[in-house]
């Protein structure tokens, strides 16, 4: 069942096309990483899902609702887009005001911060807190209404790598409790190791949509070291495989397995160095994704 629903979304800033036709679906229960280079049109994609921009055109609904129609928006969504508060309240009361605004009762304050390993802190003023401490209680602030779904913009932003792990875990347990999880991030070598799906978008246009175990699946990658580098990659381009440079003396081709790229060169008296097969990396999967021309949007 899709619990967020983005539909020909599209987001003008003047001459300024940020979102443009955009369509994807999440379904519940989900860690989605919504993935884009910096322009390409997330955090206005989820500032339209949270009520914070009205769109130019489309939807982008919650439950089959935009959020403003939503009924204690708190208890059914959760969003951290920045990790905000006031710098001369304490932790706790941070959290409080939010819960009180909400109809939420004040207890949840403590609950949270011990949730997010924050208790020691609770009486601190949040404007002495780190950066990672920072978003640490903006998750707090993000479960204040137990909600079943979860919105982030980096929430790895500024936690040192024990933190990172933490996050990791975290997210993991809330997505078994059937909770839907939609976070943005850079961190690639961490949401390969967190969602169970990815959502790349570039120059506000959908890219893809499709699990971690899809993208893999593309085809092997095959790194090849050989004093002929420039021969090795005229033959393979000519036989339609992709092969480019991976610094002096190699390069990595894509589409054809080893055996086959081995009788290529012997075929054409090419000496190599090394052929050794190489996993495809979600930051591999995601430079090559993005930065294919015809996937771009004129700004």
């Amino acid at each position: 069942m899709s619990i967020i629903s983005i539909q020909n979304l599209t987001k003008d800033f003047g001459p300024v096309r940020a979102v443009d036709d955009l369509s994807f679906d999440i379904d519940e229960g989900k860690i989605v990483g919504f993935l884009g280079p910096n322009g390409s049109g997330k955090t206005t994609t989820l500032r339209s899902l949270v009520g914070l921009v009205t769109p130019t055109s489309g939807t982008a609904t919650i439950d089959g609702l935009p959020y403003t129609e939503l009924r204690d928006p708190l208890t059914r969504i959760g969003v951290m887009l920045e990790a905000a508060s006031h710098p001369a309240r304490t932790a706790r009361n941070h959290l409080r005001v939010l819960a009180v605004e909400s109809g939420i009762p004040a207890s949840r304050a403590d609950e949270m911060l011990e949730l997010v390993d924050l208790g020691d802190a609770a009486r601190r003023r949040s404007g002495g807190f780190s950066l990672g401490m920072t978003q640490r209680l903006g998750l707090a602030a993000a479960l204040l209404g137990d909600p079943r779904i979860l919105v982030l913009d980096e929430p790895a932003n500024g936690l040192d790598p024990e933190g990172i792990r933490w996050l990791r875990d975290f997210l993991r347990g809330l997505a078994a409790e059937g909770r839907t999880v939609l976070l943005s991030s850079h961190v690639l070598s961490e949401v390969a190791q967190t969602v169970d799906e990815v959502v790349v978008i570039s120059r506000g246009r959908l890219v893809t949509h499709s699990t971690l175990a899809a993208l893999s699946a593309d085809g092997p990658r095959v790194r090849l070291r050989s004093p002929e580098l420039e021969k090795l990659a005229n033959v393979l381009t000519a036989r339609g495989l992709d092969a480019r440079r991976d610094g002096p003396g190699a390069l990595i081709a894509s589409g054809a397995a080893q055996e086959l790229l081995g009788q290529i060169a012997f075929d054409h008296g090419i000496v190599l160095h090394e052929i050794a097969a190489e996993a495809s990396s979600l930051e591999d999967v995601f430079f090559d994704l993005t930065s294919t021309p015809e996937l771009e949007v004129a700004a």
